[in-house]
């Protein structure tokens, strides 16, 4: 809904931290973002939707500094002035670190820089971008905890936590149609039609938002499910049965989700971006279209990933699929170490955490690969994006080292290896054997059109080129001179 389309935000012509858009003047002046083309009077990627903007400063869009210093000044003074501190001193420590955690919030929703997106506004993704700063900070805390009291530290966010749970086994009977059930043959498929089938569902429509490429979703999905299979021995809830996995999830689930996300995908791309103000739209039909319109794309930027056009490239979408791939078995061992049940809140807020950091992130990092200059930065959501998967693991690699490193069935790892090695062999082949072929055959060609250059200018009847007689007459000339 809102939020899927909310997360796929297009950078407007950049604005300062209070949010508000700047005039036509300043927007010329702007030098091109990463990737930019000059295309008519503007600047804008080739790849990048035509906006037409009236340029109206709203309310809704000027800076609120000074407001909500005042309130949080206020607020803080009311707790200090008029409230009487409990003696309770495990409630003052929670309290003192929510507090922390909302001043944060508030500074860096107001003072922030902002990022790629600015819908349905730009303090919406700073307040994201600051959270995901203190998700990075309480995994730190969590690393540097030992097993057992990072576990049991659960137990003040939720008192039902730090408790073992078993992990539930979809695999068992994998018979579709069971005739020793009279009762219900297909018993089987109904129980594996949870609450996680919609969410396979909107979660790859999302993800197909964030990736646009249908080649790569299909690649990660296909290759999580090989995950799952390869993983099995140590999670039991990878054991699923051939149906659940193929047909349930990557057919129906998965590939529907694709399928719907594509086709999303092709209407925002053709999709025309004008804005008015609000004010400035006569009729109430035309202002609750504007509003409804706040929650959809300011511009749309056609992804373009192109992996086999370089090394660089190619090398950038494997570490995407692989960063994807290891933030979703993350989902996995994560509630496994910490003994989290898959329906807890937590498990759901993390899943609602990266739809909206992983469009932005998907969005740095591709004006990080598409930017032409050498020295650049890779944005500010992408590192963090980044640099939480990479805690995320570490955090299973200490709680728990013995799952991890239970070995792989034989077969699984020769298919690894077997996988492994064709994609070396063509990386291989792609990018410096062929190349070299390349080269070596174009030098063969200008040889070969050289000495047929040669030939065709044989001589005129004597036996001398006509070319040799020109540069003897000028040796001829010279001399008289």
């Amino acid at each position: 809904g809102a939020l899927g389309k909310a997360a796929l935000e297009e950078q407007p012509p950049p604005q300062p931290n209070g949010g508000a858009p700047p005039s036509a003047a300043a927007a010329a002046e702007r030098p091109p973002p990463p990737g930019a083309e000059r295309d008519g009077p503007g600047l804008r990627r080739s790849t990048e939707s035509e906006v037409y903007d009236d340029g109206t400063n709203t309310f809704f869009w000027r800076a609120h500094t000074l407001t909500v210093l005042f309130i949080l000044t206020c607020a803080l003074g009311y707790v200090t002035l008029l409230e009487e501190t409990p003696q309770d001193t495990a409630y003052n420590t929670k309290r003192g670190i929510v507090a922390s955690i909302l001043v944060f919030l508030c500074f860096g929703v107001t003072q922030a820089k902002d990022g790629p997106f600015s819908r349905p506004h730009p303090a919406y993704w700073r307040f994201w971008l600051c959270v995901s700063v203190v998700y990075e900070l309480f995994l730190i805390f969590i690393l540097f905890q030992t097993v057992q009291d990072g576990r049991q530290f659960m137990k003040y966010i939720d008192p039902h936590l730090g408790v073992p749970l078993p992990e539930r086994d979809y695999g068992g009977n994998c018979l579709i149609y069971d005739p020793g059930n009279e009762t219900d043959p297909f018993h089987n498929i109904w129980d594996k039609l949870d609450g996680f089938v919609p969410a396979h569902f909107f979660g790859w429509y999302l993800k197909t938002l964030m990736i646009r490429d249908w080649w790569m979703c299909m690649i990660i999905s296909v290759m999580f499910e090989f995950l799952e299979y390869s993983l099995e021995h140590q999670l039991p809830n990878f054991s699923e049965c051939w149906w659940d996995h193929w047909i349930m999830d990557v057919i129906l689930c998965n590939g529907l989700g694709i399928y719907c996300g594509m086709k999303t995908l092709s209407w925002l791309s053709l999709k025309t971006y004008k804005w008015q103000g609000l004010w400035n739209i006569p009729t109430y039909k035309g202002k609750m279209k504007r509003i409804v319109f706040q929650f959809t794309p300011y511009s749309w930027v056609k992804f373009e990933w192109k992996p086999a056009s370089s090394l660089r490239r190619w090398l950038a979408v494997c570490g995407i699929i692989f960063v994807f791939l290891l933030a979703e078995l993350n989902t996995f061992y994560l509630k496994f170490v910490l003994w989290m049940p898959p329906e807890h809140y937590l498990v759901l807020l993390r899943l609602v955490f990266f739809v909206n950091v992983g469009g932005v992130a998907m969005r740095e990092i591709y004006d990080f690969m598409d930017d032409p200059k050498f020295h650049k930065k890779l944005g500010q959501q992408a590192w963090l994006v980044a640099a939480i998967t990479a805690t995320e693991f570490l955090i299973v690699v200490k709680y728990d080292p013995y799952t991890l490193t239970l070995s792989l069935p034989f077969y699984i790892t020769q298919c690894w290896i077997l996988g492994i090695i064709l994609v070396l062999t063509w990386t291989a082949w792609r990018f410096f054997i062929r190349d070299i072929t390349l080269r070596y055959k174009e030098i063969r060609r200008q040889k070969q059109e050289h000495k047929y250059e040669k030939d065709k200018c044989l001589s005129n009847g004597d036996g001398h080129s006509s070319i040799l007689d020109e540069q003897n007459g000028n040796k001829l000339r010279e001399r008289k001179l």
